[in-house]
């Protein structure tokens, strides 16, 4: 078997003397987390990476566009140091949504205009409605008052429900009223 040469270009080492990597103590890990938990950052340390910061104005403008301050492409320019300290500036709030107060020459309020009463309903929707909600109804009595349910109960209870629920759909009317005023008339301006 041929054998591969390492990319940094050491040879490898023999089958039997290839090192095992360490396998980690997670115990010791958790615990130095633990530890580490309520200390705050070190100082002069940023939240990120030094080299994610952004170069600072004097670096923006290069006089040499090969790179006169003598990084080549193959290493990164020296990143600029982090800032020393953080400070919080709180503005103090001249007024705000709560200071509003209503004056009495607001006369862009509007009051909608009264609904219109109801639909009186006729005798076989009040009874549908009557089964919809009465059929359940009596077999929650029954459960509520841990009686037997007899079969009259519960045939009285799912049929009224079923035949209720069913006389309302039937009745429904499709498109409204706009359809009666002229069937087949068009567009109305």
């Amino acid at each position: 078997m041929a054998e591969r040469e390492r990319p940094d270009g050491t040879e490898p080492e023999e089958q039997g003397q290839q090192q095992q990597p360490t396998p980690l103590d997670e115990a010791a890990a958790w615990a130095e987390l633990i530890a580490a938990y309520d200390d705050g950052p070190e100082s002069g340390a940023g939240s990120w990476p030094a080299a994610e910061d952004l170069p600072t104005a004097d670096e923006d403008a290069p006089d040499d566009p090969d790179g006169a301050d003598g990084a080549t492409p193959d290493e990164p320019a020296a990143a600029p140091p982090a800032p020393k300290t953080t400070s919080i500036v709180i503005h103090p709030v001249i007024a705000g949504p709560r200071d509003f107060e209503v004056t009495e020459e607001d006369e862009g309020h509007f009051v909608p205009p009264e609904p219109p009463p109801l639909p009186e309903a006729d005798v076989t929707t009040k009874f549908a409605w009557l089964a919809v909600l009465g059929g359940p109804a009596l077999i929650f009595t029954f459960i509520l008052l841990q009686q037997e349910l007899p079969w009259w109960a519960i045939t009285t209870g799912i049929g009224g429900f079923l035949g209720g629920f069913a006389t309302l759909v039937a009745r429904m009317r499709p498109g409204g009223d706009d359809e009666d005023d002229l069937p087949g008339g068009g567009a109305v301006v």
